[in-house]
């Protein structure tokens, strides 16, 4: 099952209704000197636009399972003359394992990631996403509404907000608001308590 975990944010270009990465991060609030990591960074949908949105005094951290989506961030990093993207090959299914320092990132992007995982690890993927933050973060949540996808996902491998409201509530997070995505996704962001 490693070959499709954290694979790539299955997504489209922001035309015919599908999410825009930069509209996304305008409505989160990533701002310039933000620290990121995008958790299950795929080909760098969200990578690319938050690494310039944060700029020279921000940092984005691309995790991913696969060798092939690190180095397709690698080479479009390059290809925009950004220096501030750092990719970490991990497999976020196992616990504590982004590699990454505790309480050091201002946003964690979780996008089309927690339906690809094992139903057992995504507790695992939150604890991490916790632990990684620091403790005014904030954890966005993007991922398939059932049934409205246009891409075939199957249902039985979404993942229902209450689903996830309630994993993320058990990692110690508390919803901070929904978020508008595209007619496919729903978005969800999180602050860290406790």
């Amino acid at each position: 099952m490693e070959n499709q975990k954290q694979s790539g944010n299955i997504q489209k270009s922001g035309s015919g209704g599908f999410m825009d990465p930069g509209k996304i991060i305008d409505q989160i609030e990533i701002k310039e000197g933000d620290v990121v990591a995008d958790f299950g960074c795929g080909a760098g949908y969200f990578t690319i636009p938050v690494a310039k949105k944060v700029g020279n005094a921000g940092r984005v951290y691309a995790i991913d399972v696969l060798t092939s989506s690190l180095e397709s961030v690698e080479s479009k990093a390059k290809l925009e003359g950004l220096l501030n993207v750092k990719t970490v090959r991990a497999n976020l299914e196992v616990n504590n394992n982004s590699k990454l320092d505790s309480q050091m990132a201002d946003f964690i992007i979780l996008a089309n990631t927690l339906y690809q995982v094992d139903p057992n690890s995504r507790s695992a993927i939150l604890a991490e996403s916790k632990r990684v933050l620091k403790n005014n973060g904030r954890l966005a949540v993007i991922d398939w509404t059932p049934g409205k996808n246009s891409l075939g996902i199957k249902d039985e491998h979404c993942v229902f907000e209450e689903e996830i409201k309630e994993l993320a509530v058990g990692a110690g997070f508390r919803l901070d608001r929904s978020f508008a995505v595209d007619d496919s996704h729903y978005g969800l962001l999180f602050y860290p308590f406790g």
